[in-house]
């Protein structure tokens, strides 16, 4: 299954772009329901394997947060989308519309404030590949995972047991506009063997 290590520097533009617009619905959806100016960037699509993962999401072994949906209809799999805790932190203030520094522990209100942030996020970039690749993609609820990140991704892994070296990772930045404040999340692409195939010939079409 490493073949999608073998995509071509257009085919990853292409994802880049879809993402791109993915991002750009996510930080309309996001600004809406916080009141706030929030851009969205995509500066670097990558395929990665799970051992190379971890360093980019923190820079030691610290805790992050992982809102993990299901992916279902025309390709089978699963998405995450995985936060540094501060980060995540950050989020969950914006989104119960606090004030910095507010929000210390992950109580029921921030859990829930967070899933449905991930909920925004990954149907926005799940969508923009919905329409780019001509396919039905539907998410399931999300739920929420906090552990340390080799944790979390050994376990999403092992339990739905993908190809562990063709991860698609999507680094996105969350830009505060008033606060002149940038946030970096993680959207990884987890599509079961069979998707995968079918994702590969899709790009290769494109």
């Amino acid at each position: 299954m490493s073949a999608i290590r073998s995509l071509k520097t257009i085919q990853l533009d292409a994802l880049r772009e879809t993402a791109n617009i993915g991002a750009g619905h996510a930080a309309t959806a996001l600004s809406q329901m916080t009141g706030s100016t929030i851009m969205i960037k995509v500066p670097n699509i990558t395929v990665a394997s799970m051992e190379e993962l971890p360093s980019q999401f923190t820079p030691e072994e610290e805790p992050v947060a992982a809102v993990l949906m299901h992916m279902l209809g025309d390709l089978s799999g699963r998405t995450m989308l995985v936060f540094p805790k501060p980060t995540v932190m950050r989020l969950a203030e914006l989104m119960l519309r606090r004030p910095v520094g507010s929000s210390t522990a992950f109580s029921e209100l921030e859990t829930s404030a967070i899933k449905e942030a991930g909920n925004i996020l990954s149907g926005a970039y799940m969508n923009a590949l919905s329409d780019f690749l001509g396919m039905l993609l539907l998410p399931s609820p999300p739920s929420l995972v906090i552990d340390m990140s080799t944790a979390v991704l050994t376990s999403a892994i092992g339990e739905f047991a993908p190809d562990p070296d063709a991860i698609l990772c999507v680094e996105s930045e969350f830009q505060l506009m008033e606060m002149q404040q940038t946030l970096r999340g993680f959207f990884l692409l987890l599509p079961d063997p069979a998707s995968l195939q079918v994702m590969l010939r899709a790009l290769r079409l494109a």
